[in-house]
């Protein structure tokens, strides 16, 4: 099946002889189109973010793999996971075909090498699940790489922008964003990019509301490590256990600046007592805050199943 993502655009015929605003505004248009893609996708970015979330209530990890400019996309999405939602660095590996640049420099030959996608799976294993992302989703290394994993035992999350691309034969989750042919044709870095980057998101996002370090919008899962972010955590504290700022800043303080033990610890409870209570909810707030109030913790999981 040809590749919709090497096609030639309709509107790019004479976009090169426009004036910048003109070309601006074809690009633009473009890369809104690519997002409308996505919407179709998210049954399938549901079952990803389910995958992704048992593997973490695990003992698995989540690998992030791609080749060239889908693989920033997805090495993206994996590094911001610890700093946002408090993920552990370890329970996440980014792959990328031939190694992650240290400069402006990314060759394009390594993506071409099946086999060395095959080896960069070595330690994949059972319980880990794999989101591999290729625009084309015929990329040999990172097929390598998907098909070694599936035979380690882990699960593949695929992510390609061409209907019936072979990565989904390689996936438990097939994710499809049919996006429009590229204004320049072949430049994946900009539609089929910004859908990828979306779908990834919206994935790892879903993914962090199952295993809550979201609440009411607010990522109490977060590691407060610069100013900003210990602000926010204790206006967090503050909003979610309804004290004033002293008595956040003390909770939090007592709770080794991790938001969610905080709140608890402002609403009465003793560290050790606020830590398992959290252990027995799975770190679900909104389930340790109803145990609080009287409320069965198996009621509040009912409601947000």
């Amino acid at each position: 099946m040809p590749a919709i993502t090497e096609n030639l655009h309709p509107a790019a015929k004479g976009l090169d002889a426009l004036p910048g605003s003109l070309i601006l505004a074809r690009l633009l248009a473009g890369q809104s189109a690519a997002l409308t893609a996505v919407e179709a996708a998210l049954p399938a970015l549901e079952a990803g973010a389910r995958l992704m979330a048992a593997a973490l209530a695990g003992h698995g990890r989540l690998i992030y793999a791609g080749a060239g400019s889908s693989a920033l996309m997805a090495v993206a999405d994996g590094l911001e996971l610890a700093g946002t939602f408090g993920i552990d660095p370890g329970r996440v590996g980014l792959c990328m075909a031939g190694g992650l640049p240290v400069d402006a420099h990314m060759p394009g030959g390594p993506e071409d090498d099946g086999a060395a996608g095959g080896r960069a799976a070595e330690g994949v294993a059972a319980g880990d699940v794999v989101i591999a992302v290729s625009a084309s989703g015929a990329t040999p290394w990172t097929l390598g790489l998907a098909a070694a994993a599936r035979r380690a035992g882990a699960s593949v999350i695929g992510l390609a922008n061409n209907p019936g691309a072979a990565l989904f034969a390689e996936a438990d989750v097939a994710v499809c964003l049919a996006t429009p042919p590229e204004l320049v044709a072949g430049s994946t870095r900009m539609g089929a990019g910004s859908a990828q980057k979306a779908a990834l998101n919206l994935m790892s996002t879903l993914m962090a509301v199952r295993l809550g370090a979201v609440h009411d919008g607010m990522m109490v899962g977060l590691v407060a490590d610069n100013d900003k972010l210990r602000a926010r955590a204790a206006a967090m504290v503050a909003t979610i256990a309804g004290v004033d700022a002293d008595a956040a800043a003390r909770a939090l303080s007592a709770a080794g600046g991790a938001v969610r033990p905080a709140v608890l610890i402002a609403r009465g409870l003793a560290p050790e007592a606020a830590t398992e209570l959290l252990l027995r909810t799975g770190g679900h707030l909104r389930a340790a805050l109803a145990a609080m109030t009287g409320a069965t913790i198996e009621t509040v999981n009912q409601g947000r199943e």
